[in-house]
């Protein structure tokens, strides 16, 4: 069989440098690449075998080049740059014989922050099987959707040459095992406003709900689907509808306000444990850094709830990680 060659982008964030770290010691008869800014001291001692590319997203021609010497691609950086995914779907375009194309994405695409309803329960609950055509057809405001866009296209031209698939990955807890950054987006921003505040907060009625996933069953998605990839494409679903959920489990804003605010309360981080209920236009000032507006609703005021059926019913995926309560503790003191 020959060689499976794997490029993989963001192998020194959260995400990407766990898959690496999976990779690596899971299955060292792969050979990887990846793209680097600068290489982290005592990455080659770490990861020895690993071939390394230097240069950034926007180095169009580097990473197109890259791409074409590798029959699996897995984007695990930068979800939203344009850029880099067209770069890599035009390297594997050139390539001779069929390869695959597997992005990171997120269940922003499904989130609410745009019409809300903000703090509230929202009842609907995506399947990436039951709602794939809705799925896939998303407006260009929704998160995600115009990289999503650009990959959709390339499945449908030559879908029998790229093998494309989207790993959306909910909201994701859990020390990571990359070199770099190993803690999560949420707990971080959600410890450094509880700091601010003095005490954990939510919005409304605080019924929100967002899926979660551990990083450890998240690699599980990822491992299954570069391993089918491997084997020329396997029992996965690619292209179209090769749009794959992770959430193993839901927690409203307040269940986690109440769990944050005991675990920091018992040391002595913060004066009450008890959760305050906060303006939506409090919740809208809570910019987290970011330049987009919307970030505050869609951090702690929206949904994101959504049904792994695909994984399951696909690439027999079976959770095996503790619960976000379980771990949150330790997310909160790393954060």
């Amino acid at each position: 069989m020959p060689t499976t060659k794997i490029f993989l982008t963001g192998a020194t964030g959260y995400i990407g440098g766990t898959v690496l770290d999976t990779l690596f010691h899971q299955r060292p008869d792969y050979h990887i690449t990846v793209l680097l800014r600068k290489i982290p001291d005592g990455f080659q001692e770490k990861y020895p075998n690993v071939e390394i590319v230097i240069g950034d997203y926007d180095d169009s021609d580097l990473v197109s080049a890259t791409a074409a010497q590798a029959n699996i691609v897995v984007h695990g950086g930068n979800s939203k740059h344009e850029a880099v995914i067209k770069a890599h779907l035009a390297g594997l375009l050139t390539r001779p014989e069929k390869s695959f194309f597997i992005r990171l994405g997120g269940t922003g695409v499904i989130a609410d922050w745009k019409d809300g309803p903000y703090g509230e329960l929202n009842p609907k609950v995506w399947s990436d099987i039951d709602d794939i055509d809705t799925l896939t057809s998303m407006p260009d405001w929704a998160l995600h959707r115009p990289v999503e866009k650009l990959i959709q296209a390339t499945a449908e031209a030559n879908g029998e040459m790229v093998k494309c698939a989207i790993i959306c990955s909910s909201g994701v807890y859990g020390k990571g095992k990359g070199m770099v950054r190993t803690r999560s987006l949420y707990m971080p921003e959600f410890y450094g406003e509880i700091l601010k505040l003095g005490y954990p907060f939510y919005t409304g009625s605080g019924g929100n709900r967002r899926g979660w996933v551990h990083i450890e069953d998240l690699m599980r998605v990822y491992l299954s689907l570069i391993d089918a990839a491997a084997v020329g494409g396997g029992n996965a679903v690619w292209g179209k509808e090769g749009y794959y959920f992770t959430a193993t489990q839901e927690a409203s804003q307040l269940e986690l306000a109440t769990a944050a605010g005991k675990i920091l309360y018992a040391r002595g981080v913060i004066d009450t444990e008890e959760p305050k209920k906060l303006s939506i236009e409090e919740i809208g000032a809570m910019t987290l850094g970011s330049s987009w507006p919307y970030m505050g609703f869609y951090t702690f005021a929206c949904n994101t709830r959504a049904k792994a059926d695909r994984a399951r019913k696909y690439l027999g995926y079976e959770p095996r990680a503790p619960s976000v309560f379980e771990c949150m503790e330790e997310d909160l003191r790393e954060a």
